[in-house]
């Protein structure tokens, strides 16, 4: 059985990056995944307490960027819809950062080939 996969765009964006930028993602991705159960299983898990930290490691790597702003926005709703313990706003918010978050990876990528 394959893993989940809540960060579709990310991770296929990271799959052609350095090695410490597709482990963040990977982090992301697992993080968000343990995140989502919890929140399905109403649980107060430390992966709902732990996923904004993740996130923000993999969003570090967009600072500095024009995207930086939606990244850090999207980062933002999640972590309020984690808190509020509601799963179709973290799904929602989860889409807007993946996809912010991939469109600044492909850019760096077709920046350094």
């Amino acid at each position: 059985m394959r893993d989940a996969v809540f960060l579709p765009l990310t991770m296929e964006a990271a799959g052609e990056c350095a090695s410490g930028l597709r482990t963040k993602a990977e982090a992301a991705n697992r993080a968000a995944a343990e995140c989502w159960t919890a929140l399905v299983g109403d649980c107060d898990t430390p992966s709902r307490r732990t996923l904004i930290l993740t996130l923000h490691d993999l969003s570090e790597a967009t600072a500095g960027t024009v995207q930086y702003r939606r990244v850090a926005e999207a980062e933002a709703l999640i972590d309020e819809a984690v808190r509020e313990g509601d799963g179709e706003e973290f799904a929602e918010a989860l889409v807007g950062y993946d996809l912010a978050v991939a469109t600044v990876l492909s850019r760096l990528r077709s920046q350094s080939a």
